[in-house]
């Protein structure tokens, strides 16, 4: 009797949502034909609302639910069900990119969203990235797992590791023997195609694309000599005479396998994507020793932006002129054994290209070096033999990887490069040179201390420890801590600098208007304004955005989200407000020097100050005004004009400020008149 309660409770539960064999109604195709709390009837399924019987329509659990997936998700609805993703900087529990958060599974933190690219976060990443795979015991093994990670969405960080972990298990880890099944030789040969087109599928250029340009290059040579080199040593143990082609969206690969009894039946060459290319190896007079032969050709569709020169350019480009690669990206690749036994001779092809008027079209291949997969293209070897308005035949005589170039001008080149970084390292030192003569006269002579001498004095020990610190340490970039701090460093002493010719434009305002000041007081004000306030802006800009001081390129400040407006924006600022004090001083001493003749001389003095000043807030703002031509033109010109004005800063403030001043030479002149080895000079 007990247990009539229990089974009346389990009739019920069974009654409950189960369906009916002896149901005879017709219900919707998205509904079935159920029990549920005792009663028959059509039954929309889960993810549909409906009568059952004449509708059933799809809920749209992202709409109708808050936040169905959690925090730092979002929901994507489909028919009848959902699905979320973590949202950009975060990822899910379960490492998977697509999750229903009803087995439990959130959005965390994912730290790799926060490396800078710098080399201790790389390095990291890379040892967390090949210890996922090493315990996998097979190639293959290694580069399913390589292929299911590289999938979806990539981070920049990613792309390097991966790239390195493709190159660990195909080149380091390959070591198939003639025993293997050529079936497993051709699925691992399959899967490394498809995963090598994880990385080049469009979606992701944008991606390599944020990585620097050195990074970018390095990572892109070794996952090209990786591709190529893996498919050798796979291919050069096939049984028999083999064909092999495999390809994928963005990557077209075939292989030649025989041996040397069939190399005069076989002629390589492959017909791809609207590009052919043939090799010809040298002939032989002697017998063909027993060997084996492989050849690989390679097409890469997308890569072509990858590998032109940047728009803009800092780093050392090898060329005088920017290279765009106008057409896809084909290599071949021969390995023989014995190595004498298929020499090639030439290797011809036509590849499709996008012609562009008034550019300069090239034939050229991808040098690079194994070792440090640092390369550049170059022409030596190879030649145009044919071109029209749609492809271009060339012909050379090693292999590689090739492209069709086009040149055009308007880039610095490494030549100007070279030279303006000497003008550079000449100019900030006699910069520093004339910024310590300057610091030593405003200092040493007391005859002419003045607010004035004190504001010049103050200018100048910021410019020269923002150049001291800009010589030493502008190109320290491995150590991100120690360049963030040099960047901060610079930042705040340039714009104490600026706001000291803020305060000269004050001072002069304040004398010409006839304002009755505290001297001392008014020194103290200078102080805190001087110092503080650019202490203020760093403080604020470094709190907001601490990770943008210091780049993978320079240490200065990055310009994503636009935060080199935190030294440009203050830095207008400060010349707006001069110009419009100068503007008020130049009215007044032109109004009085006309109208008041016996105080010409008070005021001439003031109109000398107000050259010096305008000379000064000219010298500061047109450099800066350069050198923002210069990131947004990038020709020749602004960067010369950019870098003199820049370089030699200090020199130029030391013509103006000490060597054209009456004062000074006076000073000099009493000073050296008494050296006996001086004087005569003097007179």
């Amino acid at each position: 009797m007990k247990l009539l309660p229990f089974l009346v409770l389990i009739s019920s539960l069974l009654d409950y949502g189960c369906t009916s064999a002896s149901c005879n109604m017709t219900c919707h195709k998205d509904a079935r034909c159920q029990v549920q709390g005792g009663t028959t009837g059509c039954y929309c399924s889960q993810g549909y609302t409906g009568n059952g019987i004449t509708f059933c329509y799809d809920d749209n659990e992202c709409e109708n639910a808050t936040q169905p997936c959690g925090e730092h998700a979002n929901c994507t609805n489909t028919v009848g069900s959902y699905f979320c993703m973590c949202a950009p900087g975060f990822k899910s529990s379960n490492g998977q990119q697509t999750f229903v958060p009803n087995d439990g599974t959130s959005c965390v933190e994912n730290p790799k969203a926060k490396c800078e690219l710098y080399k201790d976060c790389i390095t990291e990443h890379i040892n967390r990235t090949l210890a996922g795979i090493s315990h996998l015991k097979t190639p293959l093994m290694m580069l399913q797992e390589i292929n299911k990670n590289t999938l979806g969405p990539l981070l920049p960080v990613d792309v390097i590791s991966y790239v390195e972990a493709l190159s660990y298990s195909s080149l380091n880890t390959m070591h198939y023997s003639v025993s293997d099944s050529e079936a497993l030789r051709n699925t691992t040969i399959n899967v490394l195609v498809n995963t090598v087109n994880n990385f080049l599928q469009k979606d992701k250029i944008t991606v390599w694309e944020a990585l620097p340009v050195d990074n970018q290059r390095r990572s892109l040579t070794k996952l090209l000599h990786t591709a190529e080199q893996a498919t050798l040593l796979m291919s050069q143990n096939f049984k028999k005479t083999t064909q092999l082609d495999a390809n994928a969206s963005d990557i077209a690969l075939k292989v030649f396998a025989f041996d040397s009894h069939h190399m005069k039946h076989i002629h390589p060459h492959v017909y791809t994507g609207g590009d052919y290319i043939k090799i010809s190896p040298k002939k032989r007079e002697e017998s063909h020793p027993n060997g084996t032969v492989a050849v690989v050709f390679l097409r890469y569709s997308n890569i072509g932006s990858l590998l032109s020169s940047p728009k803009n350019r800092s780093s050392k480009d090898t060329s005088e002129q920017r290279q765009t690669v106008s057409s896809s990206v084909i290599a071949v690749a021969i390995s023989s054994n014995p190595p004498t036994l298929y020499e090639l001779e030439k290797i011809t092809f036509t590849l499709k290209y996008a012609k562009t008027a008034d550019k300069d079209i090239k034939c050229a291949f991808w040098n690079y070096s194994a070792d440090t997969m640092n390369g550049n293209w170059a022409t030596e070897g190879c030649e145009l033999t044919h071109s029209n308005s749609t492809h271009i035949s060339c012909k050379c005589n090693h292999l590689t990887h090739f492209a069709v170039l086009m040149s055009s001008g308007g880039s610095v080149g490494v030549t100007n490069y070279n030279i303006l970084t000497r003008i550079t390292q000449l100019g900030i030192i006699i910069s520093l040179i004339c910024l310590s003569m300057c610091i030593f006269t405003f200092w040493f002579f007391s005859e002419i201390q003045s607010t004035r001498t004190t504001i010049h004095k103050n200018l100048c020990c910021s410019l020269f420890l923002a150049e001291l610190i800009f010589l030493i340490g502008i190109n320290m970039n491995n150590n991100k801590l120690f360049c963030s701090i040099t960047a901060g460093l610079l930042h705040y002493f340039l714009l104490a600098a600026f706001a000291w010719m803020c305060i000269e434009g004050i001072h002069l305002y304040l004398i010409v208007v006839g304002v009755i000041y505290n001297k001392g007081f008014l020194h103290k004000n200078f102080y805190v304004f001087g110092y503080v306030s650019p202490a203020v802006v760093v403080g604020i800009s470094a709190a907001l955005g601490y990770k943008y001081y210091g780049t993978t390129e320079v240490c200065w400040l990055s310009t994503k989200n636009n935060f080199i407006w935190s030294f440009i924006g203050p830095a207008c600022l400060i010349i707006l407000v001069n110009l419009l004090a100068f503007g008020v001083i130049i009215y007044k001493v032109f109004r009085h020097t006309a109208m008041l003749k016996p105080e010409v001389s008070c005021y001439e003095n003031i109109r000398s100050c107000a050259r010096g000043a305008l000379a000064l807030l000219f010298l500061l703002g047109a450099t800066w005004i350069f050198g923002v031509l210069h990131v947004v033109q990038g020709s020749v010109v602004t960067a010369y004009l950019f870098t003199i004005f820049n370089a030699f800063q200090g020199m130029f403030i030391f013509i103006f400020l000490c060597v054209l001043s009456r004062k000074i030479q006076e000073e000099y002149y009493r000073l050296f008149k008494n050296v006996p080895c001086c004087f005569g000079c003097l007179r």
